[in-house]
């Protein structure tokens, strides 16, 4: 038997499935890998009590409470509209387009945008086969209609994807006399223009005031 086989072997008579089984399950999650997973899977049975059963109390709070607001697909846990669409205290007549829920969580982080947001879940990819239907831009439209809105911030990565997207949906409002601006991108704070791609100089000097 070769050291490898022996080694695999031995790992899994030394562990029982239902532990195997959970190592795969966290390993799949974004950023871990099976190493990853067995670090966490050991600190978190070593430590049942400060460190599993929370987890798994918050987890099975947020399997139950946590869902998808019908209004901007931002997730939250709600009776009917998440506590940003509901909060009146924030702008109905500006709504942010983000990608996902992440770039969402990213944005309210500054604490420096108060209006709503509309989260697409997607962008246009020729290569993935993702057209304009991934958008949901006619709910959109139906949104910023019934709320008076008067500018949407097309609030994008700066990729082949996210710039195409940008362009299409600013294209699409075009008509319907609501104002349509983009994230500026440029030159980051703190960044030397030695170390700047070719792109970020380039949006730095057509955004330039």
């Amino acid at each position: 038997m070769c050291l490898k086989n022996f080694f695999h072997d031995s790992g899994e008579k030394l562990m029982g499935p239902d532990i195997e089984t959970l190592i795969q399950k966290i390993s799949r999650l974004p950023g871990l890998g099976p190493r990853s997973a067995r670090r966490i899977v050991i600190h978190m049975l070593k430590n049942r009590e400060i460190s599993l059963e929370p987890l798994l109390l918050s987890m099975s709070r947020v399997l139950k409470n946590v869902k998808t607001c019908p209004v901007c697909s931002n997730i939250d846990a709600f009776d009917d509209i998440c506590s940003i669409c509901s909060d009146k205290t924030r702008k109905n007549d500006v709504i942010c387009i983000v990608e996902s829920v992440a770039d969402l969580w990213a944005i309210e982080r500054t604490s420096c945008f108060r209006g709503q947001y509309h989260i697409l879940g997607g962008l246009l990819s020729s290569l993935e086969g993702k057209g304009p239907e991934v958008l949901m831009l006619d709910k959109l439209v139906h949104r910023c209609n019934a709320n008076g809105v008067t500018e949407i911030i097309v609030a994008l990565s700066a990729t082949v994807e996210g710039q195409t997207t940008d362009h299409y949906i600013k294209n699409f409002f075009s008509s319907q006399n609501i104002k349509a601006t983009s994230l500026a991108h440029g030159i980051p704070v703190g960044g030397e223009l030695d170390y700047l791609d070719d792109g970020t100089l380039f949006a730095a000097f057509s955004a330039r005031g």
